[in-house]
């Protein structure tokens, strides 16, 4: 069994996949924010319980591999978290520390990689020569799957995009990065929701605001029309370095279904190129593709 776990800001998920790549369980437990020991436990507890769940010892089956996708990446030069939105996690040895507690090798990627990788094979992307796979959820990351292998870079930063400045936009908020402008503060749902009440002082959550949108509210219609031209601005220049075959959202922004059809209507200005052959596409495994992905890192 291949067990795939997606550390993400808000929940830890586990999935595990047979040989066949069928899903032989999923379970979700809500993330410990702000508490670097209490999610290394959360991780242990769903690893060991899975096992328990699925596999025989009696029969001889060995323990499972693991697989992680985490919302940052390892640094090449000192093995510790960077980059990551789930701040508790930057400058800690999460692989080191895992692989002590389930005292087994695991396997560690960006969060954003493992979910274009599970599109790229078999999801919304399959066919397509380059992906680049979107994260649109409590951050915004990116991955770039060509040919069927992840693009990782030199600095292990390949895709992350979220921390691009968005140009035209800088409401002096500054990003956990340090920065101000970046992408992720207007195109995670909480930036989407704070985009929303600083024009009108209503406090909704990111799916309330598509909610009420597509029921007629016009305050809400408008926020999202700032949402989908932001998005449609970040997404050309990304077709304009990378020119992917296709766009696969992700995380829980990409469930807005307008975005599919208004995005490309949007984006064509901004890209320097006469047409543009780049498909925006909606994932095909939903919320199991970060897991999905985690697990075949042991492909």
């Amino acid at each position: 069994m291949r067990l795939g776990v997606d550390l993400g800001g808000s929940k830890i998920e586990i999935a595990g996949f047979g040989d066949d790549g069928a899903m032989l369980l999923r379970e979700r437990v809500a993330t410990p924010r702000g508490d670097y020991v209490g999610t290394l436990q959360a991780v242990a507890a769903l690893v060991e319980a899975a096992e328990l769940k699925v596999l025989s010892r009696r029969a001889g089956v060995t323990a499972a591999s693991v697989g992680i996708g985490i919302p940052g990446a390892e640094s090449r030069v000192s093995g510790l978290v960077k980059n990551a939105n789930s701040t508790c996690l930057i400058g800690k040895p999460l692989k080191q520390d895992l692989e002590t507690l389930l005292r087994r090798e695991v396997r560690i990627a960006n969060d954003a990689n493992c979910f274009a990788l599970s599109e790229a094979v078999d999801g919304a992307g399959v066919g397509a020569s380059v992906v680049f796979g979107v994260i649109l959820g409590t951050g915004v990351g990116g991955g770039i799957v060509v040919d069927g292998r992840v693009l990782t870079g030199a600095n292990a930063i390949a895709g992350e995009w979220g921390h691009n400045p968005l140009h035209g936009e800088d409401h002096g908020e500054a990003c956990y990065c340090g920065r101000t402008a970046c992408i992720e503060l207007y195109l995670s749902g909480p930036g989407l929701s704070k985009d929303h009440r600083r024009i009108t002082s209503a406090d909704f959550p990111a799916a309330e605001i598509a909610q009420r949108a597509a029921a007629g509210d016009a305050d809400c219609d408008a926020t999202l029309k700032r949402y989908e031209a932001r998005l449609a601005r970040a997404l050309a220049g990304v077709i304009n370095i990378l020119d992917p075959d296709a766009i696969v959202l992700g995380g829980g922004l990409s469930n807005i279904d307008r975005l599919y059809r208004n995005v490309p209507d949007l984006w064509s200005e901004h890209v320097f190129s006469d047409q543009v052959a780049t498909r925006l596409l909606k994932h095909r495994h939903g919320d199991s593709s970060g897991v999905r992905g985690a697990a075949w890192l042991w492909n």
